[in-house]
Order: C-alpha cells, then structure tokens, then sequence
C-alpha cells in the first residue's frame, strides 16, 4: 500500500481504540522505506505519546518482567517501559519496531500482549494502539520467519514506494528543492535496493534525508560534497545527484518568475525539474504570507510555459498537495486549468 493510504489506516486504527475496533497492525517493508516514520507522525499528528520498542534489543524477562517473591508467592514485576495511564496518558502508541529481527523466545513472548493486550497482571491502557514493523527474510537484514501465532495477531500491509507521497512529506519537512527536483527526475532512484549485492550505502527515502543533511552542510565545500553524497546514497546515485546540482547554475532567475517577469523555461528536462521544484518550494514559504495569491498566481503562468504541458502538471499537483485549497481561490487557476483541460483530469 502506498504510504499516502496507509497514513491513513493507521491514523484510522489509532483512533478505533476508544470504540474497541482496533486491531493490531503489522508493516512489512524493506530498510529505509519509512515504516518508523510513519508511526511517529500518526503519534505527532495526535500529539500523543509514542512509546518505542526495539524488540531485537529484548530478552523475554524485559517484556514479562523480573519474579520477585512476595510472601508465600512470586510475582513479576510490570518493566517501566510499557504504557501506563498514569505516568504516559490514557491514549498513545505502543510500537514494536524490529519484531522480525526478535529472537523467537521474544516473539513468544509478545504474542499475549499483541492480541490479548495484557501481559499477566498486567494490561495495555485502552487508548492505546499496537503498531509493529519489520524487514522481510529477502531484505538482507537480520530477520526470522514470523510464527504463524504471532501473524495471526496482526493485520498485515506492505509498505509501497510512492513518488508523490514522498514529494509530499520532503516538501511537508523542508527537504532541500534540489534533492526533490533530483528524485524527479530520476524518481526510481527513490529507492534503488538489491540485496543480493548486499549495499551498504544505497537510494532510500531515509538514506536521501540524509543526502538532504550532507547538501546543507558540504554545499560550500566541493571538495566533500561529492565523497558525502555517495556515503548517504551509494555511489551511483551519489555521482548523479552531485552532477545534477553542479548544473543548476544554469537555473533561471526563480525571483524573477516570482515577481511575475517574463522568464524562459529552459530546455534541458533536469533544469525543468528542478525550476518545478524550486517554485513549489516558494508557494510553500509564500502559503501564509500576504502576497500568496501573487505569487501562487505567478507561479501558474510560468507552468504554462513547459514545452510538454505535463511538467506543468507535475509542478501544479505538488503545488496543491502543499498548498491546499488556496490554489483554487488564485484567479489564475482557472486560466491555468482550462488551458491544459485536454490532456488530464486533475486529481484532488
């Protein structure tokens, strides 16, 4: 499933616990997909807590806690770290990252708490939602075959690559124009994995965050930057991407189309993504300012420009998935809209 849709489901999931439909979810996916990520926005987008635990890390005695004797009899004591109304809130998210890579002996011991929500004495709050994630056994990691009792406790999804949804959240997260004009353009590079290789450094949505963080930081060092994008990326990748940002010096002036000057579009396809990527970077900084509509409106006349109208496309649906509604208040939307009518229906 897309990330966009599965947001969703586990947005939906979270919020089924209050009415008693929740169900436990499982994400499969390979590393660096953003299975982590998308749990940790479901809880920020809440503002609920969200307790992390990498169950590759445990032994059985940290989930069912340690025997202490009491009197005639022994008890267990409940670990801190699983939800407490008290010291968490009544509502949050209990995530089990790595349970593939969990020793079965963990496993088995997670099984009560995954379906049963109680562990002995002890039981999960009912606001609070069970997620869980895990590498499958061709991704090359450290995983073992899930238990058949423990699937059973789950509903699964595998979590699919998306360019859109990912364009989406790099503009949401202030990721650098220029990496998402490269993914653009080169967009099965988003992720770009082989196991039977065996890489160590290769294109994923979190491997190109980090190319983001290495672009902000080497960007005036030259001689690095190269060397650090092939770290974060692999070294194909990492040749391109440096390649293509070595050329955007041929960019046209971007403040100029902005203030609604007559600006050429250039010919060459990178360039012209990365104008796209550039300009809807702008729309996003200009959504809450006084001159929004001025420059959202500058912004559509040039994407009539592109020779192929479907650049122009490109750039307006990433533009409204960061804008929002504000795009269809711009006079010159309509324009914009009935010019390119024959060749698409726009996808809200």
């Amino acid at each position: 499933m897309r990330p966009g849709h599965l947001q969703r489901v586990l947005d939906k999931e979270f919020l089924s616990t209050e009415a008693g439909h929740h169900t436990p979810v499982m994400l499969w996916g390979a590393p660096g997909v953003g299975k982590s990520q998308m749990v940790a926005q479901v809880a920020a987008g809440h503002g609920v807590p969200l307790i992390d635990i990498r169950l590759s890390q445990m032994e059985p005695s940290d989930l069912r806690g340690i025997p202490f004797k009491n009197g005639d009899s022994v008890e267990w004591a409940i670990p801190a770290m699983l939800p407490n109304a008290a010291r968490h809130g009544q509502s949050g998210i209990l995530f089990l990252d790595e349970i593939t890579s969990a020793p079965p002996s963990v496993s088995a011991a997670a099984y009560q708490l995954i379906l049963d929500r109680r562990l002995g004495n002890y039981e999960v709050p009912t606001g609070w939602a069970i997620f869980a994630a895990g590498n499958r056994q061709g991704d090359r990691g450290v995983t073992y075959t899930m238990p058949a009792p423990l699937a059973n406790r789950f509903s699964h999804f595998d979590v699919d690559i998306n360019v859109d949804d990912w364009v989406a959240w790099a503009y949401k997260n202030n990721i650098d124009d220029r990496i998402i004009a490269f993914v653009r353009f080169r967009p099965e590079l988003l992720f770009d994995f082989d196991p039977a290789h065996n890489p160590v450094a290769f294109p994923s949505p979190r491997s190109w965050e980090f190319a983001h963080r290495g672009l902000q930081k080497f960007h005036q060092q030259p001689d690095l930057l190269l060397d650090t994008l092939q770290a974060c990326v692999g070294p194909a990748a990492g040749i391109e991407l440096h390649a293509f940002v070595s050329n955007l010096d041929q960019l046209p002036d971007i403040d100029a189309i902005i203030a609604g000057e007559e600006v050429g579009v250039p010919t060459e396809i990178d360039l012209q993504y990365a104008v796209a990527s550039s300009l809807v970077g702008r729309a996003i900084r200009a959504k809450d300012s006084d001159n929004a509509a001025t420059v959202i409106g500058n912004i559509l006349k040039y994407a009539s420009r592109f020779p192929q109208r479907e650049m122009g496309v490109m750039l307006v649906s990433d533009m409204h998935r960061a804008v929002g509604e504000l795009l269809f208040t711009v006079p010159e939307f309509s324009q914009w809209s009935n010019a390119i009518a024959d060749i698409m229906l726009y996808e809200g």
